[in-house]
């Protein structure tokens, strides 16, 4: 029987060897984005190059997978997805061997170009494949057991990356990839079986328009906090991209055979899982980015002592995400999404109250407690939206559906770096205003220090600046977490719409 025939007919057999095939592809991709970032200094001191050329080889994996995802789902349709899937796989893992025997920081960036080709199509190629052959009544399990990947890669990246760069060599971040890429593609080669393949015109004005405005949006995204959110560069970019996008949007509503259909987005079930998975993608990689810096620059512990105290906050949300596709399938995504985003809200808040005395402990039982919504919550919102469109438009769904996630998690990266630094800014200047020789309550502790350290009353000064600046980076991360918690409170209410389906007429159009 045919995999498009098994995910229609309801048949009960549970495919688990396909389910495990497909998940490493994904997982590995998702790996790969976080687990480079804590080799960078290494790297750096390697090739002998500085920040603004080492952050390209961030920047080009983020661009070029955040621009291929759009093509993903019209060449699983045309190639067919078992196709698609061993090939991206097979790209993003020669991208990996091609990046250990680099020789240069240029070389090192064309090889991530060509990991980033694989790389960012293995994610929407495995996430339609697998709502090609799965049966529809059983996709919360499957989608749990897959979004394991999307919940516990990007912690266990920077704990995995410090150790093999630590121990071992920076090389080893990209050669780990080999083998388990090779072992993947002999799975998907021998037990996956095709799905059938449609034909399609290639839009290639559409492609043309999504690269750039995609291209354009996550380059401003990535270097807005450098160059400056009001710089000419960064206004062209962001005009660019508004432009761009908004053509694109006008061309695919006349096409017949649009490269992303969106008009899925008259779907209200799918616009809602759209805009609430972008809000926990915000809030996720918000967090993820955040805490490491409150830890590391703060708390002085290390790269590797920071993935370990994130770690079971990572191994709940991979316990959760089972968990919540199992309710899914018996009681549907609204429950679940009300009581995963008032969770991840309350915790979200109450990470405001962190402060340089924090206890780790209960840091980590917080980041527990926040994971746990997390996984409550996020897969069966994206099941539930990717279930609203029919069978036939899951892979373009699914292209969609990763393309917000992509671009959520770099506008949440770049909104909070840039809240983090005006906060910090105004912390300080705070502090300053109310703390100098003229006031009474500082006189005395002055005193002390430079008493105590046998300072100059300007070194007394200097030595409370320094405190000044770590006390206010702790104050700005915690006004950041505010900010996150009131964005996922915001999008509580959107999960009541989540129980409403409405079925698709006509071809490629959505009632």
């Amino acid at each position: 029987m045919s995999a498009d025939r098994l995910a229609t007919t309801g048949e009960s057999r549970f495919p688990w060897r396909e389910l495990f095939i497909l998940v490493i592809g994904p997982f590995m991709s998702i790996l790969d984005g976080s687990i480079v970032n804590v080799a960078v200094p290494k790297i750096m001191a390697v090739f002998g190059v500085g920040t603004d050329e080492i952050q390209w080889v961030l920047t080009a994996y983020l661009l070029v997978s955040g621009v291929v995802i759009p093509l993903s789902g019209y060449l699983g349709d045309v190639f067919g997805y078992k196709r698609m899937y061993i090939f991206t796989l097979a790209f993003f893992t020669l991208g990996s061997l091609l990046c250990g025997l680099s020789w240069s920081n240029t070389s090192l960036v064309a090889a991530r170009v060509c990991q980033a080709v694989g790389g960012g199509m293995l994610v929407p190629i495995s996430m339609g494949m697998l709502f090609k052959v799965v049966p529809r009544g059983q996709m919360g399990m499957a989608m749990g057991i897959w979004g394991i990947s999307a919940m516990m890669a990007p912690t266990i990246g920077p704990t995995l990356g410090g150790y093999l760069a630590d121990n071992f060599s920076w090389n080893m971040i990209f050669f780990i990839n080999l083998p388990v890429g090779l072992i993947g593609m002999f799975l998907a080669v021998v037990f996956l079986r095709e799905t059938p393949l449609l034909k399609a015109r290639f839009d290639l004005l559409g492609c043309l328009l999504s690269s750039a405005g995609c291209f354009a949006l996550l380059l401003a995204l990535s270097e807005g906090q450098d160059k400056g959110w009001t710089s000419q560069y960064i206004v062209t970019l962001l005009v660019a991209a508004f432009f761009s996008l908004l053509m694109f949007v006008l061309w695919e509503l006349g096409e017949e055979d649009p490269l992303l259909d969106v008009r899925m987005l008259a779907n209200p079930v799918f616009a809602v899982s759209l805009l609430t998975t972008a809000v926990l993608s915000i809030g996720l990689f918000g967090g993820l980015f955040l805490m490491p810096i409150f830890t590391e620059n703060l708390l002085n512990l290390t790269p590797t002592q920071t993935g370990l105290l994130l770690m079971p906050a990572a191994l709940t949300s991979g316990l959760m995400m089972p968990i919540s596709g199992r309710l899914y399938d018996k009681i549907g995504a609204k429950p679940l999404a009300l009581v995963g985003l008032s969770v991840v809200a309350f915790t979200t808040w109450e990470l405001h109250k962190i402060n340089l005395d924090i206890s780790t402990h209960w840091l980590q039982m917080m980041m527990m407690y926040r994971s746990l919504g997390m996984g409550l919550a996020m897969m069966p919102i994206s099941t539930a939206g990717m279930e609203a469109v029919p069978a036939r438009l899951s892979g373009r769904a699914s292209s969609l559906n990763n393309l917000v996630r992509q671009v959520a998690a770099s506008f949440g990266i770049a909104i909070f770096t840039s809240l983090m630094t005006k906060r910090q800014v105004y912390h300080f200047n705070w502090m300053r205003d109310d703390f100098g020789w003229s006031s009474p309550v500082a006189y005395g502790a002055l005193q002390q220090v430079k008493q105590a350290l046998a300072l100059s009353g300007d070194g007394a000064l200097a030595v409370f600046g320094m405190v000044a600046q770590r006390v206010a980076m702790a104050s700005a991360i915690a006004d950041c977490f505010i900010v996150s918690a009131l964005m996922v409170a915001v999008a509580i209410p959107l999960s009541l719409f989540l129980g409403k389906k409405v079925k698709v007429a006509g071809k490629g159009k959505v009632a």
